[in-house]
């Protein structure tokens, strides 16, 4: 387990890289925090720097977007925030998403916990003092 810490959006490129450099052979990464504190930030950084050719953002209502990357991989983003029973995400198809090899980011993973396979990797991004974050990773 490691932690990043972010002082303000200039450093939001390296703290991205450096999650990248982290992942490894996972595919799912589990982003846990409150409401604001840049979950969907983070994620359209590393997409940025995976060469995603969509616009990335939130999928609050649709629940999953689908992104392209400039080597013909797909990224998967989802947002089970509006979610009210982990029914809805069996109707989601979730597996084949998460056990496609593709990326998978997830935002309020805790909404699907149970279904998360056991290599998804754990980030937690806290808002400390003064808007800073923190991103612990692990």
């Amino acid at each position: 387990m490691f932690s990043i810490e972010i002082l303000d959006l200039s450093e939001l490129s390296d703290a991205a890289s450096v999650l990248l450099g982290k992942i490894g052979d996972k595919r799912i990464i589990a982003f846990y925090g409150k409401m604001g504190a840049g979950k969907t930030t983070m994620i359209k950084e590393i997409c940025r720097q995976l060469n995603v050719e969509d616009v990335v953002s939130s999928p609050t209502f649709t629940l999953i977007n689908e992104y392209h990357c400039k080597n013909g991989k797909s990224v998967f983003h989802f947002d089970f925030y509006r979610i009210n029973k982990i029914e809805e995400a069996y109707d989601l198809g979730y597996e084949e998403y998460f056990y496609s090899g593709n990326l998978c980011f997830i935002e309020w993973p805790e909404k699907v916990e149970s279904l998360l396979p056991d290599n998804t990797l754990m980030v937690r991004i806290e808002e400390t003092n003064n808007s800073k974050r923190t991103v612990t990773v692990g």
